[in-house]
């Protein structure tokens, strides 16, 4: 895994961020348009938010190198960042919120805590489930290779 605290390393995930943001407010723009009766211009951006997804995968490939990660290791960075969200971002988010009374704010952050701790659960379930497959599949390949050992044995014996 990346060092995240170089500051190249730093100026890719605050790129991420923008792309990612970008892809998601062009979807919102195109909605928008579209509901207005103007597909020309929500195809626009349609096209430009397909574009930015493509520009936030590479610089994911630059954090977050294939070679460095498996379905567990995602799937643990998925449960951290969830947790995250729903134990200390959303709460700290929900309370500035509630102290300036934006009440819409408050029912949306009490949606995404709820949500984000429903995901990390998807998450350490479906790892749970991983790490079963594989203890499986480890059991299966120990066979095999004591059958080849003593099929070996034969063959030298």
């Amino acid at each position: 895994m990346a060092d995240h605290t170089s500051p190249t390393l730093k100026n890719l995930e605050g790129a991420f961020a923008g792309e990612s943001m970008a892809h998601i407010k062009y979807r919102y723009f195109a909605k928008i348009c579209r509901a207005m009766g103007d597909e020309e211009t929500a195809k626009v951006f349609e096209a430009t938010a397909d574009q930015e997804v493509m520009h936030a995968f590479g610089h994911l490939d630059l954090l977050y190198p294939a070679a460095t990660l498996s379905p567990a290791k995602c799937l643990e960075m998925a449960i951290a960042g969830e947790t995250y969200e729903y134990t200390e971002m959303y709460p700290s988010f929900r309370e500035t919120a509630e102290q300036e009374g934006h009440h819409g704010a408050v029912s949306e952050i009490d949606q995404q805590i709820a949500e984000s701790k429903e995901h990390a659960e998807q998450f350490a379930a479906t790892l749970a489930k991983a790490a079963k497959r594989f203890a499986a599949l480890a059991r299966v390949e120990e066979r095999h290779a004591n059958h080849y050992k003593e099929t070996l044995a034969k063959v030298k014996g």
